[in-house]
């Protein structure tokens, strides 16, 4: 009952039972693909606002651990 109820808010608990190994894979190689494109764009970001550089990687990767957890689309999370 606890889990149902908080799977309202964090749809990762509804979907989480039903994850494969195959969909970690895909999901793996596309973390590392956005990884790879975002520490330099953070980086230059932060350095353009004139904040230190992990400013903009704290800017950066605390809205998509957020939204994996919270977000309601299990494409985007």
């Amino acid at each position: 009952m606890i889990v149902k109820s908080l799977g309202r808010f964090m749809p990762i608990l509804d979907w989480g039972s039903r994850y494969n190994r195959d969909t970690l894979t895909n999901d793996v190689v596309a973390a590392v693909i956005v990884t790879i494109m975002l520490i330099p764009q953070s980086l230059a970001y932060a350095l353009l606002a004139g904040l230190p550089a992990e400013m903009g990687l704290y800017a950066s990767i605390l809205p998509l651990v957020a939204y994996a957890i919270f977000g309601t689309s299990r494409a985007l999370a």
